[in-house]
């Protein structure tokens, strides 16, 4: 037997997923998280899924983890002591900064500008400079540089960032063995190694985020690893990308900042693995959770890869699926300010402690879960049974905001507290969406986190994205996520060549390049070259231009006789989604910017559910009283894990399961698919005697 075991914390959740390959059954394990010490509630989590499985912990050959330590060290402002060197000249790079201010006119006024994570005290500039083209215009002044990094002492990382050291390393590398002379045993990053591309700033702060994040990464992985081996898991530890890939617990430590969006990268990766499985291959994905959401789009089952990350009010240039997320979670607490007496939901949140008033912790203040479970929507317990529910402290909590508004009845508030943090998840939903050109009615919408089914049905009917899909054990997604996901690297390097000056035969060679450095590191994870997987992409621009888009590589172009329309085929490529994304194009040259490899391998192969047909209406465990628009109804309550293929599920209706709880409105219906998803659609759109072979071929 062998056994995949995938991992996810989140700001109130740890969630573990143990997957048996051969046959594809699932455990699942919901706890507490524990923002102290992350590590405890993880180990907290295996323990009780390899308990329900009934097997030790030394039969696990895996444990793929998708963590925020690198995000959390940003957002709260806890990372390390950062020391920069940059070229004589460059000491205020991360100052000046790029122009942008958030919030157009207004953001001069009232943006507090962020500081550097890198103070200034403890930047230094060394005396060397290399060209744009690589050629050596100044050496190094090793002298120099050696009292430069001697006046750092205290910092906890080093970073260093010469102009124009994506064309040539040398200096760089040689700054990092005098370092290691003057600042014995603390940790180095290079720009070259990090974001070998132009453009100074992006690739200053990227570095900077690095050297940031690293050493919290490295104590939290370290501490994992061992306490793994302790409580008797033999497995390889491995941490989720920002990009969806894979990396050694040794790659996560050397390059932190690839994996600042590694929870919710998980999130996607499990969505599309459940929406191929229902017959879907574009998709939205909608992962909310208690803290926050975070959506995505996808097409073709290939989720979009965006070039920068961003972490609260830092960009970094690292690849990552492009995730949104907004300050709307399970946990994110209603209030009435004073001046505007006008509700507000979020983005503070409750957490995971105190957490909700209903979670009976000590919270009081009125929270979205508090609202689910005022209106009747949420069960008495979750996540099996850890969390009871108090529903007079969520009532006496939601009231605060009824008597706040003068309205009449905590039900009438807490139905404002849920159609306002609906509508604050359809603005991130329309930022992947309509802002990127692309119209919602033609994507599935796949729900899930702890909360998301709860809101997926009132999402569907915002955006029109039909169905609802709400998948098996969706509180523990993007640990499935991390559990089905494989190995990922990538290299890339600035060219920056007119097409008119390049040929398809360089291009290919620069790629190839690429695709074997990228690939040797997976190599030495013990990914065999044979079983590598290689995509290409290049940004490209019109000549002039001040910024560029990826293009997609066809690798067959590459090969034969088709190596020679390789530029004109990309020309074409781009010019496609310029004109798409902004609706004109200049009859200028294109110019080839950055060319990048992407090296990946097989994908795990993990058995898919199959559900028995159904044999009969569904039987309801119970029914209940649920508040749907103003209006007390009679809804029924079922039982998820007793539902089979086939069956339909009318609204109004809630579906509970150990690690969260789907609503089916009025006129709405959950079609159970063999794969074990709940299909959710408006009533008159599926026939309820459809068959489940039926439904596979219509999806």
């Amino acid at each position: 037997m062998s056994y995949r075991l995938g991992v996810d914390v989140g700001g109130t959740f740890t969630d573990v997923l143990l997957v048996d390959e051969a046959s594809g059954a699932t455990w699942r394990a919901k706890t507490a998280s524990t923002p102290q010490d992350q590590a405890v509630g993880v180990l907290n989590g295996i323990g009780q899924v390899c308990e329900q499985a009934g097997i030790s912990l030394a039969e696990v050959a895996q444990v793929l983890h998708g963590t925020t330590v690198a995000t959390n060290a940003i957002l709260e402002g806890k990372g390390a002591t950062v020391g920069l060197v940059t070229t004589k000249g460059f000491r205020q790079v991360l100052q000046i900064a790029r122009s942008y201010v958030p919030g157009g006119l207004a953001g001069w006024i009232i943006w507090p500008k962020p500081e550097p994570l890198a103070a200034l005290e403890n930047t230094v500039e060394v005396d060397e400079r290399i060209a744009s083209d690589g050629a050596r215009i100044r050496a190094l002044d090793e002298d120099g540089a050696r009292a430069a990094l001697a006046r750092l002492t205290g910092v906890e990382a080093l970073a260093i960032s010469l102009v124009n050291s994506f064309a040539d390393p040398a200096h760089e590398r040689r700054l990092r063995d005098l370092a290691a002379e003057v600042l014995p045993g603390v940790p180095v990053s290079l720009s070259s190694d990090v974001l070998p591309e132009l453009r100074e700033y992006e690739r200053t702060v990227t570095t900077v985020a690095n050297g940031y994040v690293q050493p919290q990464v490295k104590r939290y992985v370290t501490t994992l690893s061992e306490r793994l081996r302790e409580g008797g898991v033999g497995a390889e530890l491995a941490i989720l990308r920002s990009d969806g890939g894979l990396s050694s617990a040794q790659g996560a430590v050397d390059a932190p900042v690839t994996m600042l969006l590694s929870g919710p990268a998980g999130g996607v990766t499990g969505a599309v693995w459940v929406a191929e499985q229902c017959g879907y291959r574009d998709l939205i994905t909608f992962d909310m959770g208690g803290t926050s959401t975070d959506v995505a789009l996808v097409q073709g089952l290939s989720p979009r890869i965006g070039r920068e990350t961003k972490v609260g009010d830092l960009t970094v240039r690292a690849s990552s699926v492009d995730v949104r997320t907004v300050g709307a979670g399970g946990g994110s607490i209603a209030h009435v300010p004073q001046l505007t007496r006008a509700l507000r939901v979020g983005p503070q949140s409750a957490g995971a402690d105190p957490g909700p008033a209903a979670y009976g912790k000590g919270g009081t203040e009125p929270t979205v879960t508090d609202a689910n479970v005022v209106l009747g929507y949420l069960p008495s317990d979750l996540a099996g049974g850890e969390i009871r529910l108090d529903v007079d402290a969520a009532r006496t909590a939601v009231a605060t905001v009824a008597d706040a508004m003068e309205l009449g009845s905590p039900e009438a508030a807490a139905a404002g507290i849920v159609d306002i943090v609906n509508e604050n998840m359809l603005g991130g939903l329309r930022l992947v969406s309509v802002q990127q050109g692309f119209d919602p009615r033609d994507f599935a919408l796949v729900a899930f986190g702890g909360a998301g089914p709860l809101h997926a049905n009132a999402l569907g009917v915002l955006t029109g994205a039909w169905p609802v899909i709400v998948p098996p054990s969706p509180g523990v997604l993007c640990a499935l996520g991390d559990a089905t996901t494989s190995r990922r690297d990538e290299s890339a390097r600035t060219v920056l060549r007119r097409f008119s000056d390049l040929t398809g035969a360089e291009l290919a060679q620069v790629l190839t390049e690429l695709a074997d450095d990228a690939g040797g590191r997976l190599a030495d994870q013990g990914l065999p070259r044979e079983e590598q997987r290689v995509t290409y992409t290049v940004d490209v621009r019109f000549h002039g231009q001040g910024f560029e888009i990826p293009v997609s590589v066809d690798g067959d172009w590459l090969r034969g006789g088709t190596r020679d329309g390789a530029l004109e085929r990309l020309a074409e490529t781009f010019d496609a989604e310029h004109q798409r994304l902004f609706g004109f194009l200049l009859t200028v040259d294109h110019e080839l910017v950055n060319a990048r490899a992407t090296v990946s391998g097989p994908r795990p192969e993990v058995a898919a559910i199959h559900l028995e047909p159904t044999s009969g209406p569904p039987e309801p465990l119970r029914e209940s009283t649920i508040h749907v628009g103003g209006e007390a109804v009679p809804a029924k309550i079922f039982d998820r894990a007793v539902l089979r293929a086939g069956d339909v599920v009318e609204g109004p209706a809630v579906v509970t399961e150990m690690d969260s709880t789907t609503l089916v409105l009025p006129g709405y219906v959950a079609t159970v698919h063999p794969s074990g998803s709940l299909l959710i659609t408006p009533a008159d759109k599926t026939p309820a005697e459809m068959t489940p072979a039926e439904m596979t071929e219509e999806a």
